[in-house]
């Protein structure tokens, strides 16, 4: 059997000018990650990301436990996130139109837990089919198209490399979600709250082989899991 090795990409950083950025944090949790594995003794044969850059810095963080060294991990734009940004402008632009006077909801949104809450009500909605974009919202993408893309990443990755290798993978927690939906079978409402699950730095194994997929191990984080280590474990 080969396998898949999905790694959630560090901490970016939530409320800075950019969070399509590793925080300082989510560097250093991707390096634990690295040292537990290379004491492991722990090699891969390949490695892929998307082309996001908290992706792309999560995969050169490990790129040192390849069996073959390469110059830069293999890019496939199907392993990207789902753009949030979209989604919770028009949750609140929908929203805002029914109170004129008062708008409820005011982006951005710093506060962690409010961000959540918001987040997560706008992904209901997305995934029931009832955030409907305009032609300005030329940045957003259907739940399905999001599920399509990932889910023809993961089967073109599956497709080059078999015969028992191992692909290490840094992607995102929506992508690591669809991954799970796929070997599951879950629900898209199932799918969408395992999201929320997917620790930083955290590991998902899935076997494959002779036309079969198994879960293996999901939202791992055996590298983080020492008393002295465990205020570095974060959702977002």
């Amino acid at each position: 059997m080969s396998e898949l090795v999905l790694v959630r990409h560090g901490q970016a950083s939530f409320g800075a000018a950019s969070y399509d950025k590793l925080s300082e944090k989510g560097v250093d949790q991707v390096r634990c990650l690295y040292d537990h594995w290379k004491e492991l003794g722990y090699r891969f044969d390949h490695l892929y990301c998307g082309s996001l850059q908290r992706q792309k810095e999560t995969a050169y963080e490990l790129q040192g436990l390849l069996k073959s060294p390469v110059s830069k991990p293999s890019e496939l734009i199907g392993l990207n996130e789902y753009n949030g940004d979209p989604l919770l402008r028009i949750y609140a632009r929908d929203k805002n139109k029914e109170v004129y006077d008062n708008p409820v909801i005011d982006l951005p949104i710093r506060e962690p837990k409010l961000f959540q809450r918001t987040f997560e009500e706008a992904t209901t909605k997305w995934i029931n089919g009832s955030l409907i974009p305009t032609e300005e919202d030329n940045d957003f993408e259907f739940w399905f198209d999001f599920k399509e893309r990932v889910n023809h990443a993961l089967d073109e990755i599956m497709g080059r490399h078999c015969d028992g290798s191992k692909v290490l993978i840094a992607t995102s927690g929506g992508v690591i979600a669809v991954a799970l939906q796929k070997v599951l079978q879950f629900s898209d409402r199932e799918t969408i709250n395992t999201n929320w699950m997917v620790h930083n730095s955290s590991v998902s194994r899935i076997r494959y082989g002779k036309g079969r997929l198994s879960l293996a191990q999901f939202n791992n984080l055996p590298h983080l899991e020492r008393l002295e280590k465990q205020d570095m474990i974060t959702y977002r």
